[in-house]
């Protein structure tokens, strides 16, 4: 049957997705057709499952008292509230919080910060580089697109963008550490290459190294090495420069901390979250700012030189703030570092053996299964095979569960991924069930027989 006509631009313009009309628990009901596992949490964002009923009342209670205020004029207890929450979950490290529609809005404001931060310091005129990584993705918008590092994702846009960003390697031990390189070794290699480019582009030149705390969808759920962090910030501090965190997608519990920072004890100067922060029942992230850049604007203008329309919405903060209640009071970040662990034992056993299944790594409830054409050379499957979408296909037409395909994890255009970021509340029923629909998508693709049952 053709599928119905429809008048939004969707993804793809031939091929509409299926309409989902309802959404409950860790399940999403389309029409036609039967209940959808949400593993993978839309794109890591439905943390706390569909439809709770806490946020449905927070939205509604804050709808009857005050639905918009234009931030840069006004203040509501909202944002007030969720800002203070945030501030004390670092325990001090962060001083103030701005808050936006999204983490990729949330990453221009970081951009838009560091830079101010320089021209307040006097240093304006030398101050306008950013160094990031490489398979890096910090957002969409032209801004976080410049400071990304995914091939693909640029490509078109390559001429629209500044060329004041740079890229170094990231922390991607399975395809680049080498044989019988320890972790310290590979850690002070990356660490004296963010050094080299510093002294390679002017390292009077840079505002700011913008790194994800761990990785997301472009490189696969990669979590920083021990000392990693605090490397690449002794570089920055060396050099005078900003260290930024994103943790849009890993933040606000996903790892089994509430700021994923926090594993590796390693504060950033800025930092992003997002998707965790509202857990899809609004849109929203925020910009985290340190005493020390605080205090720099503070003797300086007094004022972040950067408004948008809807920034601080009441509506969106009241719902953030009780997704963080909910996170709270359900005792959900430790169950992320518990089921975490459950998660990649169970994708160990159900999928370790498989041909094709290259390497399997995560932490708390972000994972990932690289996906090769040969096991032993970890040489990827051709682009043009589009593998890891198709085995997303086969999750939704076949298997009931949807996951997050992701692709360019190698050189940013080759390198298939499957990532699965469960709700935080998750048990372990739930888990072995989307660990057994996620071998029954990719053994349907790609052959192999299951070396394990659940």
């Amino acid at each position: 049957m053709a599928p119905p006509p429809t008048s939004v631009l969707h993804a793809s313009l031939t091929l509409p997705p299926p309409t989902i009309t309802h959404a409950s628990g860790h399940y999403l009901h389309p029409s036609p057709g039967p209940p959808i596992l949400d593993a993978s949490g839309g794109a890591a964002v439905s943390c706390i499952g569909h439809s709770h009923p806490r946020i449905h009342t927070a939205i509604s209670a804050q709808l009857d008292s005050c639905e918009y205020a234009f931030a840069p004029h006004f203040s509501t207890p909202a944002y007030e509230r969720l800002a203070s929450f945030l501030c004390s979950s670092t325990n001090g490290a962060m001083k103030k919080v701005f808050v936006t529609g999204s983490g990729a809005e949330a990453v221009e404001a970081a951009v838009k910060m560091a830079r101010q931060y320089f021209v307040e310091k006097g240093e304006g005129g030398t101050r306008t580089r950013f160094i990031a990584r490489q398979r890096s993705y910090h957002g969409n918008t032209l801004g976080a697109l410049d400071v990304s590092g995914h091939a693909a994702r640029r490509a078109i846009y390559e001429p629209l963008l500044s060329g004041k960003t740079s890229h170094v390697s990231p922390c991607y031990p399975y395809r680049e550490k080498r044989v019988a390189e320890t972790d310290e070794a590979y850690v002070d290699r990356l660490a004296q290459e963010l050094d080299d480019e510093f002294h390679r582009v002017g390292a009077d030149t840079v505002c700011a190294v913008i790194l994800e705390t761990m990785a997301g969808l472009t490189l696969g759920a990669v979590a920083p090495l021990q000392g990693y962090l605090a490397k690449m910030k002794e570089v920055c501090e060396r050099h005078g420069a900003l260290f930024v965190l994103d943790e849009v997608f890993a933040g606000m519990g996903r790892t089994g901390y509430l700021h994923a920072w926090q594993a590796e004890g390693v504060t950033p100067d800025l930092m992003t979250v997002a998707k965790g922060l509202g857990g899809g029942y609004v849109p929203i992230g925020a910009l985290m700012v340190s005493p020390k850049v605080v205090e720099v604007l503070g003797r300086g203008s007094g004022a972040f030189v950067h408004f948008q329309t809807y920034h601080g919405h009441p509506v969106a903060c009241a719902a953030a703030y009780e997704v963080q209640q909910v996170i709270k009071d359900e005792g959900l970040v430790e169950n992320c570092r518990v089921m975490g662990e459950y998660l990649g034992e169970r994708l160990r056993a159900r999928l370790g053996g498989h041909p094709n299944v290259g390497d399997i790594r995560g932490r708390g409830l972000a994972w990932a299964l690289e996906l090769v054409k040969d096991k032993t050379t970890k040489e990827p499957f051709p682009v043009a095979q589009k593998v890891a979408p198709t085995i997303h296909a086969a999750g939704l037409q076949k298997f009931e569960i949807a996951v997050l395909p992701g692709g360019g994890v190698v050189d940013g255009v080759n390198g298939d991924l499957i990532v699965l970021a469960p709700a935080y509340n998750v048990t372990r029923e739930d888990v072995d069930l989307i660990v057994q629909r996620t071998a029954k998508a990719i053994e349907h693709v790609l052959g192999g027989a299951p070396t394990a049952k659940i």
